[in-house]
């Protein structure tokens, strides 16, 4: 799906009702090389025209109000208290359960020993604002659980050990205990107090150390160790009682959280995304529902987001690349109010449930890129994790960034896997016509293996081993931000033209702000100096060097005829003493951040440099000050340092370009106006062609703006699909910005809308590479409002403070947007981060879940009782109360589904009574399901599933039914449901004259796919057709209904497949009325 020629359909599914206004240009207009830095559009007064007029002021008055307006929403009151504190819930009683008949199992007390014994090692537990737990009321948990089900849970109080083991083993993959109860209600509450603590101002974000897990608890079910649902209670709870209208819940455990999927997939009040194991369904919880495919139902539709991954030893890569390309642009459109982490660390290397290959310092960056959201309203919740060194190192690491340390940097980043990048697209084209963010036009994979020019192309990763788990060390700061800035470089002035937009009130308006805000105040003011000859000749001739020096002694007219000889320069006698100052100031910067003085800073200075090139000055810029920081910066550490230059300049930096093109140790990232090369600087040096050359190529990264009006969306779209996947994989040592604000929201010679909050989200997003070592050196910018708003807005990033919550985001310009595609296609050889892509037309979805039994075993062996499919679908079937489904082979995409069956890839099934005298047909009945004891199924099989533990080894999985796949090339999938569910007592009896099996939905006609309501014999239409018969439950609360394709029953409630002898006469009478003859297994 492109951009441009959606079909209407897709258009309106979108959140956003409008079209992207595409920037005007007119292809008539044609503009001269000569034209000099500070030129605007025709449709404007021209600068030069404004200077003549002498009223440059009171042409910019009116932006400026405008934008005094729009930060009227930032709370930049000097007055106003930094809201700092990370809430810790830890305690004791949580650990007063255990399982009482295996010691060894997984979900034990020994996990918070070890989570605390290392809080303690780091002395985090002290740095935190302690909680007590709470236990959580009924009425609360009623949010998300039937009353009968908490009921029942709570009478586990008064068992025995046998009547608990006996009630545990009705639910799949749990233990019961005396006092799971009151842990469950502690684990919930502890959670709702920090909702409470956050949303109360009380503190900014905070985590729960609490056992049992709560993300596989369902409506009326415990499952997979879990009995109540603890962040969609916090979310209901959040809701209810502070009003929240938006909640994000992130589910980085390696098992999917199906019970907290199944509370919200029809509301689009909360976002739900999960990413985790899945192995084409072969994982646990083994549901069609955690595939990417599922994105909710109703209202709800687009607001499950579901990433798979289909192999073991995923990385940190993998899941930062689902965080960059997927999770935080719909975020940022969703805009949510809370953000709540089912925080589980069982996919950290070593964790022998997850088998994947992800470090702490992982969760330390996904935790950073979270704090981004909701003004940092974020509170974690631990769930599972079961390697005990994994699981503390894992909480520490979320913690410390909680607490606002900087991120670690990840020993081996690399990019994402091909497995990885086919579930990311996956979920990327089942998303695209939920969110505007996510419009992209088709790429073509096919050019990643071109390679021009001999330029080698980057090699793909070996197969994966597991790495020794890598020791972090976390810096001791004593202080956080370096701000170094001197009057002095004041002195430079346009000696002819006061109303010259590069004026010496620029960098003193910004540092006036920064005192009237404090921010002055809580930085570390560091000396300025200027810089060496040495310094300057690490990127500058010494001709050049001498050229300027020498103006120091020049008269004014000699001064004047020099700055002519130069594009869009001028000089006075203080000129090369200031542009000495500025690039020695952010030399002094550098120092400081690389022997750990402070951990990143600011440099106020002027000026500007990225446009300096080796022996020549160019707009406005005289000695390329980032630049020779960088060089300054590898000469300190005494290797080939990487570092990565983000120049957020509106123009772009040809100077720095240039410098560095042959140098692959420098990445060089360029967002600026290009207008098909008619924007200063003019040309095609910065059109996204220009790549490098000889070993730099592919290390200069130009992101060219066609046109005016780009703001926030188009900014954070090219971070999200392209700045930061390129810089995860880079991996830089240190950061410099060429952070010029000329892009912002009334400059006057940028055109462009970002807004202070951008750029302060734009700050936030670089801080977690490079250990947070970043350094701002102000490049341009002349609106002097602008300037010393969003200089003020990257400040408050730097010492930490929350970001601030953008306005809603307008969705991005096709026109930005196209800019990006072009960007990455020409640096999709060079990049693998880049190759996540949308489908293009005739490419292979991945295959449909399977799993297979072999003919001998039960269902429960190899499911562990887990439902396949949510929802009721037309692909089961009630067999002895076990459950099949037929699915094609993997030729058949998971577009192609059949009249009769909703599901992806599926296909209707024979009538039961073909399926019973088929010898190589699996029939499971109740009494083979009763037999089976816990000891029978080891270790890894009740208890151990949702874990992780496979009953059913490879070798079985794919020789279960050999004889029909030889026939037929079907897999059969084994559903089980429960054997009984609270909610049969709303069956009423019916007689066969009342029955028909042809009926229609009532609401919409359709005969396609239809369900009997066994309590009022409604007939209503499934969910995948129309939703009416969830629209019944919904409105009269009857809880059972039955499919007239297949005859199973589903529990609404129970969120289960429901097979019981009270089920039995209306199962017979309708398979009667559809077959003609009595069903073959009654019992």
């Amino acid at each position: 799906m492109t951009s441009t020629g959606q079909d209407s359909t897709t258009t309106r599914l979108r959140r956003s009702r409008h079209n992207p206004q595409s920037p005007l240009h007119d292809s008539s207009v044609t503009w001269k090389r000569s034209i000099k830095k500070g030129a605007v559009p025709r449709s404007s007064p021209s600068l030069a025209e404004v200077k003549k007029k002498g009223k440059m002021k009171k042409l910019g008055q009116a932006a400026e109000d405008d934008l005094i307006m729009g930060l009227q929403g930032l709370d930049m009151n000097p007055e106003a208290k930094v809201l700092v504190g990370t809430g810790l819930v830890f305690d004791e009683q949580l650990n007063e359960f255990h399982c009482l008949w295996d010691d060894s199992f997984p979900e034990r007390p020994e996990r918070l020993h070890a989570i605390k014994e290392q809080l303690i090692q780091e002395g985090l537990l002290d740095r935190c604002v302690s909680f007590q737990a709470r236990f959580a009321e009924k009425e609360e948990l009623m949010l998300v659980h039937s009353l009968e089900f908490i009921d029942l849970m709570e009478t586990t109080q008064h068992m025995n050990e046998r009547e608990l083991r006996l009630l545990a083993d009705t639910y799949d993959s749990v233990y019961l205990h005396p006092n799971s109860y009151t842990c469950a209600c502690l684990a919930s509450g502890s959670v709702l107090r920090l909702v409470d603590a956050v949303l109360g101002a009380e503190i900014r974000n905070g985590m729960a150390i609490i056992r049992p897990p709560g993300h596989h608890a369902q409506h009326s079910l415990m499952d997979g160790y879990c009995m109540f649902n603890h962040v969609a209670v916090a979310a209901r709870y959040a809701q209810k009682k502070h009003r929240i209208q938006r909640v994000l819940i992130v589910d980085w455990d390696v098992h999917h959280g199906q019970g907290t999927q199944f509370t919200f997939d029809q509301d689009p009040s909360v976002l739900y995304f999960s990413i985790h194991r899945y192995e084409q369904g072969r994982f646990w919880p083994h549901l069609k529902a955690s595939n990417w495919s599922t994105t909710g139902f109703g209202q709800g539709q687009g607001y499950t987001i579901n990433v798979p991954w289909n192999q073991v030893g995923m990385r940190d890569a993998d899941y930062i690349a689902a965080f960059l390309h997927i999770l935080l642009p719909v975020a940022f459109e969703f805009q949510p109010q809370l953000v709540l982490v089912a925080a589980g660390f069982d996919a950290i290397q070593g964790d022998p449930k997850g088998e994947m290959a992800t470090t702490p310092a992982g969760f330390a960056q996904l935790t950073h890129l979270l704090m981004g959201l909701a003004g940092g309203k974020l509170i974690l919740s631990l769930e599972g994790g079961y390697n005990l060194r994994s699981l503390a190192e894992g909480v520490s690491a979320s913690l410390h960034i909680l607490l606002g340390d900087p991120c670690p940097m990840l020993e081996s980043p690399g990019a994402p896997c091909p497995s990885a990048q086919a579930s990311i697209s996956s979920t990327l084209e089942a998303l695209e016509p939920f969110w505007e963010v996510l419009v992209r036009p088709a790429e073509t994979p096919e050019e990643d293996s071109v390679a021009e020019d001999g330029v080698q192309e980057i090699q793909e990763e070996g197969p994966w081993e597991p790495p020794v788990l890598p020791i972090l060390t976390w810096p001791l700061l004593q202080a956080r931000t370096g701000l170094i800035y001197d009057e002095r470089m004041m002195s430079h002035c346009n000696l002819w033209d006061s109303h010259h937009p590069e004026t010496p009130q620029r960098i003193l308006r910004i540092m006036c702000h920064l005192e009237e805000l404090g921010l002055a105040g809580r930085c570390v003011t560091l000396p300025v100096r200027p810089a060496t000859e040495a310094e300057l000749l690490t990127c500058h001739s010494a001709e050049y060097v001498e050229r300027l020096r020498a103006t120091e002694k020049m008269k004014t007219r000699e001064l004047h005829r020099e700055g002519a000889n130069f594009d869009s320069i001028y000089i006075c006698p203080s000129t090369f003493t200031c542009a000495q100052l500025a690039t020695g100031s952010a030399c002094r910067l550098v120092e400081a951040v690389l022997s750990g003085e402070v951990l990143n800073g600011v440099a106020v200075v002027r000026p500007p440099g990225h446009h300096a090139e080796q022996d020549t000055a160019c707009g406005f810029c005289f000695f390329n000050s980032v630049a020779v920081a960088a060089r300054h910066a590898q000469a300190i550490s005494g290797h080939a340092m990487r570092i990565l230059i983000v120049d957020w300049d509106i123009h772009h930096g040809n100077g720095t370009q240039h410098i560095f093109e042959d140098d692959p140790s420098v990445l060089y990232v360029s967002l600026h106006r290009f207008d098909r090369g008619t924007f200063f600087p003019m040309g095609d040096e910065g059109a996204s062609s220009q790549v490098g050359k000889a070993a730099g190529t592919g290390f200069t990264v130009n992101v060219a703006w066609n046109g005016p009006r780009v703001g926030d969306a188009e900014y954070l779209a090219a971070w999200h699909r392209l700045v930061l996947p390129i810089a995860y994989e880079f991996n830089p040592e240190l950061v410099l910005v060429s952070a010029g604000f000329d892009a912002a929201r009334g400059d006057p010679l940028g055109g462009c809308q970002v807004s202070p909050e951008g750029y302060a989200h734009l700050t936030h997003l670089l801080m977690g590479l490079a250990n947070g070592r970043i350094i701002l050196i102000l490049e341009g910018g002349y609106n002097l409002t602008s300037i010393s708003e969003s200089m003020a807005a990257c400040t408050h990033a730097l010492l930490g403070d929350l970001s601030p919550q953008l306005a809603l985001l307008r969705p991005p310009q096709s026109g930005a947007l196209a800019s990006i595609t072009e960007t990455i296609q020409v640096h999709r050889r060079y990049w693998r981060s880049l190759r996540v892509t949308k489908s293009s037309p005739g490419q292979t979805k991945p295959e449909a879940a399977k799993v297979v039994l072999t003919r001998d075993q039960s269902s429960e062996t190899a499911t562990g009782r887990a439902t396949l499919e949510k929802g009721p679908s037309a692909s089961e079937d009630a067999v002895g109360g076990a459950e099949l489904n037929q699915t094609p082979q993997a030729s058949c995409t998971e577009k192609q589904t059949s009249a009769a069956s909703p599901v992806p890839g599926a296909t209707a099934l024979l009538p039961p009574s073909q399926l019973t005298g088929n010898p190589k047909t699996l029939e499971l009945g109740k009494e083979a399901l009763e037999t089976l004891e816990p000891q029978a199924l080891g270790e890894e099989s009740l208890l151990g599933e949702a874990a992780g533990g496979q009953d059913v080894d490879d070798s079985q999985l794919t020789q279960g039914f050999q004889d029909l796949a030889d026939t037929n090339q079907d897999i059969l999938h084994a559903v089980t449901p429960l054997l009984w569910c609270p909610h049969l007592v709303a069956v009423r009896p019916m007689s066969a004259a009342n029955l028909d099996v042809t009926q229609p939905c009532k609401d919409c006609g359709t005969l396609q796919e239809n369900w009997l309501c066994l309590s009022c014999y409604q007939v209503y239409c499934s969910r995948y057709v129309n939703a009416h018969m969830v629209r019944h439950h919904e409105v009269s609360g009857h809880p059972l209904v039955l499919s007239y394709i297949d005859l199973s029953t589903w529990c609404y409630p129970c969120q289960a497949y429901v097979h019981h002898q009270d089920l039995l006469d209306v199962k017979n009478i309708t398979h009667q009325k559809k077959f003609g003859e009595d069903m073959p297994h009654p019992h």
